[in-house]
């Protein structure tokens, strides 16, 4: 949430320029100064800055939309030392006549330059007879946040690969609502590519998640001589589970899609990821309320990978995560590979 908030906060700061040198262009100086003020929630506000009145009346005249849209793209994916030039070239939508808008980021800060063109062509040779307006200071652009955006939450499922007469699948069953799969990570998704319509980020980072497989009969996993055991526990057990904690590297190519006003509508990506296990432990709650934990490796690989899948529907995020190596060690443990899936937040 508080990055999306500085990001709102960004756009609105960068608004907040365009608007007042745009009433600064149109309007006569005077003694008198008025400002408008719009509030956004209780702590964020626009406010513009003119002369007169009548300068906060010629606002009508801009296409506030259109500036809020084009400053977003343009912001969102500036780099340092690069210049922006956004100009409208369509005679019946734009700012004002033929208004050049200027956008150029070097070392941290962004400058604005606002520019009536006569011909309304994109002229890079003639940034230098723009008039510098206004500027602000401008975070690195970082993108980083917790999990899918914030975090993600599904289920676990065992996939298996083949049989084996020493691991029935009967005795390792799993309650599909009591296997869950809860994740946390400090991730990054930079824009490579962006354009009217769509855009191709990387989503990359380091995150811990958390693969609680419960079991649906009475059995305690434990680790044998030679392998993993599922032994019944002969009585009844409110819960048996065994967690798998592990850390995570992502790195998702995602293409996302937005609508003519700029917001994002949709989201697809595929791409892998790698893990290693930091700490596994079984957990059994007994009916009169007390619980057991036992930490060990279980015969389960240290090491994990697999292919991942993200798709995003407007503000909801899904996700579907593959191991493609056994969770046990060959012949230590019946030969299957994890699923996980649910939602982003």
């Amino acid at each position: 949430m508080d990055i999306q908030i500085n990001k709102l906060m960004k756009y609105l700061l960068a608004i907040t320029i365009v608007l007042s040198t745009l009433i600064a262009q149109a309007t006569p100086s005077s003694t008198q100064a008025d400002s408008l003020v719009i509030l956004f929630g209780n702590k964020t506000r626009l406010v513009v800055h003119s002369d007169d009145k009548e300068g906060i009346r010629q606002l009508s005249n801009y296409d506030i939309n259109k500036i809020i849209r084009d400053m977003g793209m343009k912001l969102d994916s500036a780099k340092n030392g690069e210049t922006y030039i956004v100009i409208d070239r369509n005679k019946v939508q734009r700012y004002l006549q033929d208004t050049v808008l200027v956008v150029t980021r070097q070392n941290g800060t962004v400058t604005v330059t606002v520019k009536e063109s006569e011909s309304g062509q994109d002229n890079r040779s003639n940034d230098d007879n723009y008039s510098k307006r206004s500027r602000y200071n401008r975070s690195g652009g970082s993108n980083w946040g917790l999990g899918l955006d914030w975090g993600a939450i599904g289920l676990n499922s065992l996939i298996q690969q083949g049989s084996n007469a020493s691991y029935p699948s009967e005795s390792y069953n799993l309650r599909p609502l009591g296997s869950r799969y809860v994740s946390l990570g400090l991730v990054q998704k930079p824009t490579l590519i962006r354009g009217k319509t769509a855009s191709l980020k990387l989503y990359y980072g380091l995150g811990v998640s958390w693969n609680n497989y419960m079991f649906d009969n009475n059995v305690i996993v434990q680790k044998g001589s030679t392998g993993v055991v599922f032994a019944d526990a002969g009585r009844d057990l409110i819960k048996s589970k065994l967690t798998v904690c592990s850390i995570n590297v992502p790195f998702v190519p995602r293409v996302t899609f937005y609508n003519e006003s700029g917001r994002k509508v949709f989201h697809l990506g595929l791409g892998a990821y790698a893990g290693y296990r930091v700490d596994s432990y079984t957990k059994v709650k007994e009916t009169n309320g007390d619980k057991n934990h036992d930490h060990s490796d279980f015969y389960l690989n240290n090491f994990r990978y697999g292919l991942m899948a993200h798709i995003g529907i407007i503000q909801t995020n899904f996700f579907v995560k593959y191991d493609l190596n056994p969770l046990f060690v060959d012949g230590k443990g019946p030969n299957v590979r994890a699923l996980s899936f649910g939602i982003g937040f």
